[in-house]
């Protein structure tokens, strides 16, 4: 197995995530406590309330483990022990998502024994001549649009370490595989021209109708799918001569090696047809994924104890994924437990109030893109922020569709950069890719970007989409 580059430079990972969880112990005793009220999952507008508090050394050491329940009048800070529980608590509550990481690795493993993505690659690369600036453009653009419409996002990961293995041939380091496809998906998804994921809940809540004004959003996407491309030609250079074998015409496809190929491009299609029309999730995913492999498996004539370990040393390689995933959930039950994330929420609302529409709209995408480091999901944001956020931008003079158009933007930003992003995790460990790495690499984009969202949102106040 290939060494991580997370242990040769830069901060380990998961330490990134134990002092993530350190400062998030320490935001529970800063910040007071409160909550809105909530019908199901939706936060009622004016409902918020505080509450009290304890505090001091002898809560931090109390063996008592803080967890929030239904009918709290009070609130405390999370304890020692809390820290501790909320890390098998946060694998707990992300497990579907860690379990389908971790099979879509065993999966790729079965797949990679077989020689069918090698001999694919070589295939691929020889047709294009390995001219990266062929191989780049159409992925990051196919990858792009069904993030886009779709909402594809999670259905990416199984392609990190395929494109991981094409820049690998052609002599560039792990990078590669998260720019090209890291990149485009979060493009895809801060554009959202007609992602369900984002808009169904949202456009309802802001009173447009569902999928409108996707002309602008289009435009959007245009634009910085472009500027992405163009952004990882520039900076992804190569680290080494490409490798010789790979430049050299492999010849046919074998039947086995095309049978292969055949069923995973099925498996794509059947992929898309049901995130769309039977609305899989991530436990659907895991079932997919398990059922692929053993097709897999039969059709490369793989003897049952080399299928078992192809799949055992894949599942082992995405370990450290999941486990970051995991880390990521337990900063989210701590401020939940302790009351403080809906205080946070009011407060930054508050200093919206009375502010011109520009200044409204790129204030709305600066609270989701501050809510994004607290609540990755989209649809939990959705649900928290856009009851409050719509009737705040309506005083102001902006309209629904540019509140939703702020939540995308902030959404989409924030999940390129933030450590509690679980899928971001997920991407750089698949591609054995440091997260100060990463942040070195795209931080000129993600300001770049920002730059052109708030110009963006100061042209639809101004022509009032």
């Amino acid at each position: 197995m290939q060494t991580s580059s997370h242990a040769k430079k830069g901060l380990h990972p998961v330490l990134m995530m134990i002092w993530v969880i350190i400062a998030t112990v320490a935001l529970t005793y800063v910040v007071a406590s409160g909550q809105f009220k909530r019908h199901g999952a939706l936060v009622v507008p004016g409902s918020y309330r505080t509450m009290p508090k304890s505090g001091g050394a002898e809560t931090f050491f109390s063996p008592t483990i803080v967890e929030a329940g239904p009918h709290d009048t009070s609130a405390a800070p999370a304890s020692l022990a809390s820290a501790f529980a909320a890390i098998p608590n946060g694998l707990v509550k992300n497990a579907k998502l860690e379990f389908l990481v971790m099979l879509v690795g065993g999966m790729f493993g079965v797949l990679r024994r077989s020689g069918a993505i090698d001999a694919g690659v070589n295939r691929l690369i020889q047709v294009t001549g390995g001219n990266k600036y062929i191989l780049v453009p159409v992925l990051m653009l196919l990858l792009g649009l069904g993030s886009t419409f779709l909402g594809f996002i999670s259905e990416y990961l199984v392609l990190i370490p395929i494109a991981a293995l094409v820049g690998e041939r052609l002599g560039y380091g792990p990078i590669f595989a998260v720019a090209v496809v890291g990149v485009a998906a979060k493009i895809g998804y801060g554009t959202s021209v007609t992602n369900p994921y984002a808009l169904v809940v949202a456009q309802p809540l802001a009173h447009v109708a569902l999928f409108s004004g996707l002309g602008f959003r289009l435009a959007l996407f245009a634009l910085f799918i472009l500027l992405g491309i163009l952004y990882v030609l520039w900076r992804v250079k190569p680290v080494r001569p490409p490798e010789a074998a790979a430049l050299r015409d492999p010849g046919r496809l074998s039947w086995p090696h095309l049978a292969i190929l055949l069923i995973l491009a099925a498996a794509g299609v059947l992929l898309v047809a049901g995130s769309i029309f039977w609305g899989w999730k991530e436990d659907d995913l895991s079932t997919f994924y398990v059922a692929l492999t053993l097709v897999f498996a039969l059709a490369a004539r793989m003897p049952a104890r080399e299928a078992a370990d192809a799949f055992v040393d894949g599942l082992k390689s995405m370990i450290l994924a999941a486990l970051l995933i995991g880390l990521a959930g337990a900063v989210q039950i701590l401020l939940q437990n302790s009351y403080v994330l809906d205080t946070m929420i009011d407060r930054a609302t508050r200093i919206l109030h009375g502010q011109p529409g520009a200044a409204t709209a790129s204030g709305l995408m600066a609270i989701e893109m501050f809510l994004g480091v607290l609540i990755p999901s989209t649809a939990g944001k959705v649900a928290v922020s856009m009851p409050i956020l719509a009737p705040i931008a309506q005083l102001s003079g902006v309209s629904g569709q540019t509140t939703v158009l702020a939540f995308i933007l902030g959404n989409g930003l924030t999940n390129m950069v933030t450590p509690t992003s679980g899928m971001l995790l997920a991407y750089l460990a698949a591609a054995k890719v440091g997260f100060g790495e990463w942040i070195r690499f795209i931080a000129p984009l993600f300001l770049l970007l920002l730059l052109l969202s708030l110009a963006a949102l100061t042209i639809a106040v101004a022509t009032g989409y």
